[in-house]
């Protein structure tokens, strides 16, 4: 069954995480590593994004791949991602399913014609937020086998802040639901 977030007819482009050992922001703890970037230039969210970075419109977003080395299969949902700031200050994701609402609503265009010509925009131009990549590449998985990863995209309203680290928690042992211990990860830019 085609996911709904991709037009009809589309071909999805191609975006292909590294290991994650291969970012230079990650770590290691009881056979699992976690491997984090932050999108922040054009050049870096075309690739990823088209031609509307997220960055550019309030959203940081960053990748987070996961891989697990060890026997046991690993939950990773619920995954609870926070932003922790230079200063302390902590943001909490936001769901992929609400970023296209955070570029709040623009003016409507008045149309001086009383007949309906077909449905309007908001603010004459698509919303760059409500675009199939968002939720597309968003991180969805829920379990993670022995020797496997998972990989996508978590969502900040902040922009990046050097000093900034990502607090992940909530991955547990699927048969004896032994929570693995926390991760704090220094965010670097890609």
């Amino acid at each position: 069954m085609p996911n709904k977030a991709w037009p009809a007819g589309k071909e999805q482009p191609k975006f292909t995480p590294g290991p994650a050992a291969s970012y230079e922001s990650h770590q290691t703890s009881e056979k699992v590593t976690i491997g984090v970037a932050a999108y922040v230039s054009d050049e870096e969210t075309r690739p990823v994004f088209g031609k509307h970075n997220p960055y550019n419109y309030g959203v940081l977003p960053v990748l987070v791949v996961i891989q697990n080395d060890g026997a046991k299969s690993i939950r990773v949902d619920p995954l609870e991602l926070v932003l922790v700031g230079p200063n302390r200050d902590r943001i909490d994701a936001t769901p992929a399913e609400d970023v296209r609402y955070l570029s709040g609503p623009g003016k409507p265009s008045v149309v001086p014609n009383p007949l309906p010509t077909g449905s309007p925009k908001i603010g004459g131009h698509k919303n760059p937020l409500d675009t199939w990549e968002i939720e597309g590449r968003a991180f969805t998985a829920k379990m993670l086998p022995p020797g496997q990863s998972a990989s996508g995209f978590f969502y900040f309203q902040s922009g990046f802040q050097r000093g900034s680290s990502l607090y992940l928690s909530g991955l547990r042992e699927a048969d004896s639901g032994k929570e693995l211990l926390y991760f704090e990860i220094p965010l670097l830019e890609k």
